[in-house]
């Protein structure tokens, strides 16, 4: 597939919302990064304010009412972008709660995805979380693991919560150094595994981090196939944003990068 013929991106992990938590600061940044989304291709966005931890007064009735606002403030500047409402959730032991109450968004409030938040600092056991989602109907997708200080120790435990039924969402500027070479290496290993499942922006303004997704599809297509970027830049997040499962295939046999060779920690004295 040429790259001029792709289908619309979606976005699942955006902070567009302005003035909410850290991302656009105010409605000016919002309709630039809006018109920055579409110039790039992007067509549809799910809003992902920060919820819990720091964020904890977000509440989902606050994030839906933003949320429509937001769309109207679009439609009325002809900004040809769809936006539906979400939250990046910290894992906290309220968190399950939270959901079943609505106070705390699915993607798309669906009830069915949830975009999950570990402490950047550290990683610690997500099977426990996992059974709870499952036990009430939803799917966990890990933000952003390439960028986790405890995942970029000891990637491998990605594959174990794969195998558990965890979805892996990267950053697209990790795929493309932004983020440092030790995340765009942990990166494209787990791209090369089939490991991830979804590529979007984590964008919070229009200078630095930036709602674009172009350049990392591409990059995508390059360490896989054009077939794989699409799904992973458009299929899989418009099915996330419908509301409809993600189909997993399963990861590929251990790759031929050794993570001996690069990680910081095993590096030579």
């Amino acid at each position: 597939m040429a790259h001029d013929r792709l289908p619309p991106f979606v976005d699942i992990h955006c902070h567009l919302v302005p003035s909410i938590d850290d991302g656009a600061k105010s409605w000016d940044e919002s309709l630039t990064m809006a018109r920055m989304a579409v110039a790039d291709g992007i067509r549809t966005i799910t809003v992902t304010p920060h919820q819990l931890g720091n964020y904890a007064h977000n509440t989902g009735t606050m994030i839906r009412e933003r949320t429509a606002e937001l769309q109207r403030f679009l439609d009325d500047h002809q900004v040809p972008l769809r936006v539906l409402p979400g939250g990046d959730v910290r894992i906290e032991p309220e968190m399950v709660r939270l959901l079943r109450s609505g106070e705390v968004l699915t993607l798309g409030d669906h009830r069915r995805h949830v975009l999950l938040e570990l402490p950047h600092e550290m990683y610690f056991p997500l099977e426990g979380v996992l059974e709870q989602l499952a036990a009430i109907g939803m799917v966990g997708i890990l933000s952003h693991p390439e960028r986790n200080q405890g995942i970029l120790k000891q990637p491998q435990v990605v594959e174990g919560l794969v195998a558990r039924g965890c979805l892996m969402q990267l950053t697209g500027g990790s795929l493309l150094g932004a983020m440092g070479p030790h995340c765009q290496q942990v990166s494209e290993w787990m791209l090369e595994r089939g490991l991830v499942h979804f590529l979007a922006t984590d964008a919070h303004g229009p200078k630095s981090r930036r709602p674009l997704l172009r350049r990392a599809c591409e990059r995508a297509a390059q360490l896989t196939d054009w077939e794989t970027a699409v799904a992973l830049c458009c299929e899989n997040p418009a099915a996330v944003a419908a509301g409809r499962d993600v189909t997993i295939t399963p990861p590929k046999p251990a790759a031929r990068r050794s993570f001996g060779s690069w990680l910081p920690w095993r590096k030579a004295a």
